[in-house]
């Protein structure tokens, strides 16, 4: 069976027309919860599967029957780890939309995953109780369990771990 290349967080279509230029073929599946997102991208990629949903509300293993996937692509919001955004409050919601990534690695085994944001990302860090702003003295915590999640692993008492399965709301 082919293997078959997803677009996550897939826009207006630009990444998907970079993966075209690379690999020669249109990407098979598009998702994004933005109506004028998908429209566009699909007069850009007519031949892509288009899914207007959130990432979250997606079942990857229905989303691609089973395919094999090859290339699954990630560009998740990244104005809450941006220097450009300056120092207004943050959701917690908008800077979990990585954890999607374990998702679809857990469900469908991608061959090749990427990740497209900012070199902030690599701050991702707990927010602090009662506000909605990063705990600076905890920057990068959870990106490293991000990262560890999809190697090495990580402590089973990790904080990460609770925000990954409420993200994805599955048990612990």
């Amino acid at each position: 069976m082919r293997e078959i290349i997803v677009d996550n967080f897939a826009g207006g279509g630009g990444a998907s027309t970079g993966i075209e230029m690379a690999t020669g073929r249109s990407v098979d599946i598009a998702i994004n919860h933005d109506p004028n997102a998908i429209a566009m991208h699909t007069t850009n990629h007519p031949d892509t599967l288009h899914y207007c949903e959130s990432v979250f509300d997606i079942d990857p293993v229905v989303a691609t029957a089973g395919a094999p996937v090859g290339l699954a692509w990630f560009s998740p919001d990244c104005r809450h780890f941006s220097k450009a955004k300056g120092s207004t409050p943050v959701k917690k919601e908008i800077r979990g939309l990585a954890w999607i990534v374990l998702r679809w690695a857990l469900a469908t085994r991608p061959r090749v995953m990427m990740l497209e944001n900012v070199e902030e990302f690599k701050t991702w860090g707990p927010l602090l109780d009662d506000e909605a702003r990063p705990d600076l003295a905890r920057a990068g915590e959870t990106f490293e369990a991000f990262i560890g999640m999809l190697s090495a692993g990580i402590a089973a008492d990790h904080p990460a771990l609770d925000e990954v399965c409420e993200s994805l709301q599955i048990d612990r």
